[in-house]
């Protein structure tokens, strides 16, 4: 491969890829971005002039490129198991917004189709990049909170205009894939991978064909639960509890904290309480960060392709076993 900098094209000019991604990808010192595609060349033209690279139209043509190693794939949710198979096929690495793949069964396809050829497959859940996370699984390592009894995770935000992308069943719009994978990811995280659903709802639109928001009960093994509720019909609200035998960790902002914020994490204990301010990082720099560590090492899927998996699995059984609550006889929610 390419001695030099990581040479990457992106294949779709989403809102995600403008805001945050492009500019993380911009500010790597080992990144170089060669191209960006689209099906307008305009809109294609705009990202290179602010970002630098050719524009391409077609994304055909930007996988047809000898001079691009990796891609960043920001295309509609179920866009992305199609070009990312087709991307991989091309022997690119691929850094693909989440979800991979629309279901479990597409997902586990793209991830063995990774490892067969040797290829980096990272799915951009930036807030697993976030340090502060790692310093509340070691908080509870630590027994902090003692033995981990239930978790409560939380992420939802205001309804969007009818023309965002989430509402949008075509291209695979709604809550729990967009929204909702952040609360049940984090309860992976700290609860294992092998949970039970015990009750689950969506909240759907049947005119506009999604999913609106939801809520699901799970456990593992041990008996330890988490409650976890999602939506884009909500007031803001983006944070994770775990509650044990001796004390309580709690963290806000969890999933989209802008690169300027220092995130908070409160610990309660019977008689304590105290408040950690971590420095401010940019979630999405350690995304590229790791994905390129993940090209330049080699390093297969491995356990983030089980994790990724397991996810996907998770998300599919919620799916399943969710009563869903009809929505056609309220009014819209500020659409």
């Amino acid at each position: 491969m390419n001695p030099g900098p990581l040479r990457i094209g992106v294949v779709g000019c989403a809102g995600i890829a403008w805001r945050r991604m492009l500019p993380a990808i911009e500010r790597n010192p080992d990144v170089e971005l060669v191209a960006v595609a689209s099906r307008d060349e305009a809109k294609a033209r705009r990202f290179t002039r602010r970002f630098g690279g050719d524009p391409v139209a077609g994304y055909d043509q930007l996988l047809s490129r000898d001079d691009i190693d990796a891609v960043y794939v920001p295309l509609p949710a179920l866009l992305h198991a199609e070009w990312i198979e087709r991307a991989l096929l091309a022997g690119k690495h691929v850094l693909s917004e989440k979800p991979l793949a629309a279901t479990s069964e597409d997902a586990a396809a793209l991830v063995k189709l990774a490892e067969s050829r040797g290829l980096a497959l990272l799915e951009s859940f930036m807030f697993l990049c976030h340090p502060q996370h790692a310093r509340v699984r070691q908080l509870v390592a630590d027994g902090v909170v003692g033995e981990l009894r239930t978790l409560t995770a939380e992420f939802a935000f205001p309804a969007k205009g009818e023309d965002d992308i989430r509402y949008r069943p075509d291209v695979g719009g709604g809550a729990l894939t967009d929204i909702g994978v952040y609360p049940v990811r984090t309860a992976l995280l700290y609860l294992g991978e092998e949970l039970d659903v015990l009750g689950a709802a969506l909240h759907m639109d049947h005119r506009l064909g999604v999913d609106l928001g939801g809520s699901a009960l799970l456990a593992n093994r041990d008996g330890v639960t988490a409650h976890l509720t999602w939506g884009m019909e909500h007031a803001y609200r983006s944070r994770y509890a775990l509650w044990g035998s001796a004390g309580r960790i709690s963290t806000s902002w969890a999933y989209t904290p802008p690169p300027t914020h220092g995130p908070v994490i409160r610990i309660e204990r019977q008689d304590h309480v105290e408040e950690l301010t971590l420095p401010a990082e940019d979630q999405f720099a350690h995304v590229v960060a790791a994905f390129v560590a993940r090209v330049r090492d080699g390093l297969p899927s491995g356990l983030e392709g089980e994790s990724v998996l397991s996810q996907a699995r998770l998300v599919d059984r919620v799916r399943e076993q969710a009563l869903l609550s009809s929505l056609s006889d309220r009014e819209p929610m500020g659409l």
